[in-house]
């Protein structure tokens, strides 16, 4: 009697082991699994889920010393081919073990043991009728710029990147929702994905796609879900019944078996660049996908970032542009500078932006005030000895909330209670140094004490939901005056605000970071584009000592093109992205000099031909949570040329023995 033909699985597993394990399938020969399920297997005294990227027929281990899968998830349909090689490619573009991008990128509950919440999800979508009637409602007639470019992106067939370049307010969801509508009527079970920056951006845009395609499932995906809304949020767009899936950076990562149109909103957002784990840009695995897949990719913007204006300069994106704004008779706000030198402020407010805020208070109109610093002030300082309050885990400050009476470190999350005297010569008269939102809103209180004023950071909206329930207030209308940071400068449609002022502005223009300027620009540009956009005449009063800086004067004439080609010159002189490709290794140690001398080691540890490394450095953010930071940068005018060595450079690291934690970014945005 003939022996059945051996089955060996080829599992990745959420593991650093650069590796895919074989493992032994004992079921019957009818019942073999398929490439892209998902196995509970034996791992290194541990059961665990990891993912079939491979089936044969031998193997280089015995097939008996092979352990045998202990199930295969036989109710969730395989991940598809073009999934898997999406994974692929990251792994390898990012130089990290397939395990690692491919397990993470699903949903918790589809890696844990039992397939309880994987039975209920699957149950209740069960239940759910079809939703696929993608017939738009409420479709509003667009302008010419908007219809061109809708009808571009729309009509688009195979791989077409294009880049929508439009001004604040000039009415990019809308374009992108109608040609949504065109791709969703051309493609019978068509999928579109649109991704966005930030979670608290969702609220927004969701409500925008459901009043459109009321007959269409809509899924979305991002980090404030629960498990159990993001498995079946996931399940749904995986089997293909969620039409539109709108979601964060990890979105990307979404089981989309019949992806037709990816649209990247505010393209140009450093929050598409995952920081820790895996270090992917999600906006570039996008394009790769939308490349992979053959279909249009869109990424909108009204400041983008260089590399993509790069692109669309030189041909290989094309270029729509929407020069006015959306609304009838609206029009980009007056932007002025006021001269702190002159114009001396009062707790952080200059005598015109506090004569503005109090002529918008009487017309029943709203303020947004900008400061990108959250807290009450940076320090708390004694005026007789210098003490300042250091924190004692980082080289930062601690920085002092006074609603809460304590100090907080903003990168360890240390706390402590704020000193009753000085803890170096006991004076008891502490000072605030700086300020932070928390005291702008004390100072407009008490300025303003009949008015509504509301604070939006990440210390005021802390608990779920909180942050769109304070967007709900203002669009009520119930703020009279809004402080926000970051969180405030983009996306959001104000329509009763007619007044931007710009706090403490200056600081970026000194920055070590050669990507501070641009970002300060699209910073400035996005949160002076929230005025105005009902059609009322607003303005926008930027406060700074260095009003002659041609960064201010691009923004003052809302100029980004001419704004962009400097820098782009700039960058090319200096030899600096996009014109070379980096990556940066990282060490973290407990002392300094020991993270150092390990990048000494690596930048000798190969020839490197054709590629520059330049000497260790401190982080600027030397240490962290007691532990000391360093990093080495290497550099390539070639993509290719820099893959090919930091692979063959990542085996020889991963061979050297030390107890340094260390690690890989590829294309880094902050060093």
């Amino acid at each position: 009697m003939n022996n059945p033909r051996p089955c060996i699985l080829q599992i990745a597993i959420d593991t650093p082991l650069n590796a895919v394990f074989d493992y032994r399938w004992d079921g019957q020969d009818d019942q073999r699994p398929h490439i892209g399920q998902l196995a509970l297997v034996s791992f290194a005294r541990r059961e665990v889920v990891g993912l079939i990227v491979g089936i044969a027929d031998h193997t280089d281990v015995p097939v008996d010393k092979l352990k045998a899968a202990l199930a295969v998830r036989g109710q969730l349909s395989p991940l598809s081919p073009q999934w898997l090689a999406l994974a692929g490619f990251a792994a390898d573009y990012y130089q990290r073990p397939l395990g690692e991008v491919a397990l993470p990128g699903l949903p918790k509950n589809l890696r844990v043991l039992t397939t309880v919440a994987l039975d209920r999800a699957i149950k209740k979508l069960a239940k759910l009728e079809v939703a696929h009637d993608c017939t738009p409602a409420n479709m509003p007639v667009l302008n010419a710029e908007q219809q061109e470019a809708a009808d571009f992106i729309g009509g688009a067939q195979g791989f077409t990147p294009a880049l929508l370049y439009g001004v604040t307010g000039s009415g990019k969801t809308e374009v992108y929702l109608q040609a949504c509508a065109q791709v969703l009527a051309r493609e019978p079970d068509g999928q579109i994905l649109i991704l966005v920056p930030e979670i608290n951006l969702t609220p927004q845009l969701e409500g925008n796609i459901r009043a459109r395609f009321p007959g269409a499932m809509l899924a979305t995906l991002h980090s404030s879900l629960s498990e159990g809304e993001r498995m079946l949020h996931w399940l749904a767009a995986h089997q293909g019944q969620a039409r539109i899936v709108l979601g964060t950076r990890l979105a990307i990562l979404s089981s989309l078996p019949h992806l037709k149109l990816i649209v990247i909103d505010e393209e140009h957002d450093p929050s598409y660049k995952q920081q820790e784990g895996l270090r992917y840009s999600a906006r570039d695995l996008a394009v790769w996908r939308a490349w992979q897949l053959r279909i249009p990719i869109v990424l909108g913007s009204a400041t983008p970032s260089l590399e993509s204006w790069h692109h669309a300069q030189s041909g290989r994106y094309r270029k729509l542009e929407l020069r006015e704004r959306a609304v009838q008779n609206a029009v980009l706000p007056t932007v002025k500078l006021i001269d702190m030198e002159r114009d001396k402020p009062s707790d952080g407010l200059t005598a015109q932006l506090v004569a503005a805020i109090k002529l918008r208070i009487e017309r029943g109109e709203q303020s947004l005030l900008f400061l990108n610093r959250r807290g009450y002030a940076p320090v708390i300082c004694c005026e007789s000895c210098g003490w300042i309050s250091e924190c004692t885990r980082c080289t930062s400050f601690m920085v002092l909330h006074r609603p809460e009476h304590r100090l907080r470190c903003h990168h360890c999350s240390l706390e402590l209670r704020i000193p009753r005297h000085c803890p170096t010569c006991g004076n008891v008269d502490l000072q605030p140094l700086g300020r932070g939102t928390q005291r702008v809103e004390e100072g407009l209180q008490a300025l303003f004490p009949e008015a509504r004023v509301l604070r939006i950071d990440a210390d005021s909206t802390r608990k779920k939901g909180s942050a769109q329930e304070a967007f709900d207030s203002v669009h009520r209308g119930e703020v009279d005056i809004l402080i926000g940071t970051q969180m405030v400068a983009k996306g959001h449609d104000f329509k009763k605000l007619t007044l931007v002022g710009i706090m403490n502005p200056d600081t970026a223009l000194f920055s070590q970071d050669y990507r501070a300027s641009e970002r300060l620009f699209a910073q400035l540009m996005q949160v002076a584009g929230r005025a105005g956009r009902a059609g009322i005449p607003s303005e926008v009063l930027i406060q700074t000592r260095y009003p002659q800086h041609p960064l201010y004067g691009a923004v003052v004439h809302h100029d980004y093109d001419h704004f962009a080609s400097a820098l782009l010159e700039e960058r090319e002189q200096a030899a600096l992205p996009p014109y070379l490709f980096q990556a940066l290794l990282r060490a973290e140690a407990r002392e300094l000099a020991t993270a150092i001398e390990f990048l000494n080691m690596a930048k000798e540890c190969m020839e490197h031909p054709g590629i520059t490394i330049n000497d260790p450095i401190p982080m600027s953010m030397t240490r962290v949570h007691n532990v000391d930071r360093a990093q080495l940068l290497v550099e390539s005018p070639s993509r290719p040329a820099l893959q090919a060595f930091l692979k063959e450079w990542m085996l020889t690291l991963k061979e050297m023995k030390s107890r340094v934690k260390w690690s890989l970014e590829v294309d880094p945005l902050d060093i």
